[in-house]
């Protein structure tokens, strides 16, 4: 006799609930409902005002700025599931934060991404489901099931209708040579890449171009930007070296205040970007912010249905 599949529950820290209702929209499940605040002191209060006890439970949570304050949060929640009988929680993080820290690179630093990893499953985690990590090894930091999705199969369906003309995908760094070798293949498009200097946290310098790209609109494909250094840089060398129109295709966009002004003056015509986190508006830059909330969804729908999520990896052709 089969046991019967425990009740699906979706509940959202307050980081991105916009994403939250759409992902509950395309499952077919009400948002669950919660109470978050925070004490005079600053502290986190979370109650969550309805039955979980025994539920597959799933909670929404990416880790964007303030980073510290939502990390905490999702922490909080999950420990309060798992105090409420929660029969199994997975850890929804679109945005993984801190998974730039994933070694030591220099003396008497942490590994932070791996004490985040701790930390989620000291909390109560049981999975976590997560989308575009700047280092794909992360998920060995896990010591539980990790499903990682791509942005690149909604990312695409975009890209397609916007490069109609000649087009090389340029990786703006060595370490993105991978995804940009992802596009190029899937775009039929040619493959460059931009060598750079990184002088501090908030300031890279492109030095030169692997590749041809004169006379050919360029898309330039990272998986995350926050202060556009990078990218605005590599977009003034490759017009330098002849291109035509620059587009950005960037899986997170957390962009702090120092972007504004890079990208109102950088040689970039578009960002496209996904939802993961919410994207703030620039005046006169255009950002296009493709919703990955159906991703997400078929992804929560196959943990919850025990089902493979490796059919999302696929990429519809044309």
């Amino acid at each position: 006799m089969f046991a019967l599949q425990p009740e699906m529950k979706v509940f959202s820290g307050s980081a991105n609930r916009e994403l939250a209702q759409r992902i509950c929209d395309f499952i077919g499940v009400p948002l669950g409902r919660a109470t978050l605040s925070a004490f005079p002191d600053g502290e986190t209060y979370v109650r969550i005002e309805e039955n979980i006890r025994g539920r597959d439970v799933f909670i929404i949570q990416p880790t964007c700025p303030p980073t510290n304050d939502h990390l905490m949060e999702l922490l909080i929640m999950v420990d309060a599931a798992r105090r409420a009988s929660a029969d199994r929680i997975t850890a929804v993080i679109p945005f993984f934060g801190y998974a730039r820290q994933d070694r030591k690179d220099k003396p008497r630093v942490p590994i932070t991404a791996k004490l985040i990893a701790n930390l989620l499953v000291a909390a109560g985690v049981n999975r976590v489901l997560t989308m575009d990590l700047h280092a794909q090894q992360v998920q060995g930091f896990f010591d539980i099931p990790v499903d990682h999705l791509y942005s690149m199969p909604v990312l695409i369906r975009y890209l397609r209708d916007k490069l109609k003309r000649k087009t090389t995908v340029v990786s703006p760094d060595v370490g993105g040579l991978k995804m940009a070798s992802a596009y190029s293949q899937v775009l039929g498009a040619g493959l460059a890449i931009v060598a750079k200097q990184r002088r501090s946290a908030t300031d890279t310098k492109a030095l030169y171009v692997i590749g041809e790209v004169e006379d050919s609109d360029v898309l330039l494909v990272d998986d995350l930007t926050e202060t556009a250094g990078t990218l605005t840089s590599a977009a003034t060398i490759l017009k330098e070296h002849g291109a035509q129109d620059i587009y950005a295709a960037v899986s997170h966009a957390v962009l702090v205040d120092v972007a504004v002004p890079r990208l109102q003056k950088s040689e970039i015509k578009e960002l496209v970007t996904t939802n993961s986190t919410p994207v703030r508006r620039i005046d006169g830059f255009s950002i296009q912010v493709q919703c990955v909330s159906e991703l997400l969804g078929e992804g929560m729908k196959r943990i919850h249905n025990d089902e493979s999520v490796s059919s999302l990896f696929e990429i519809e052709e044309r």
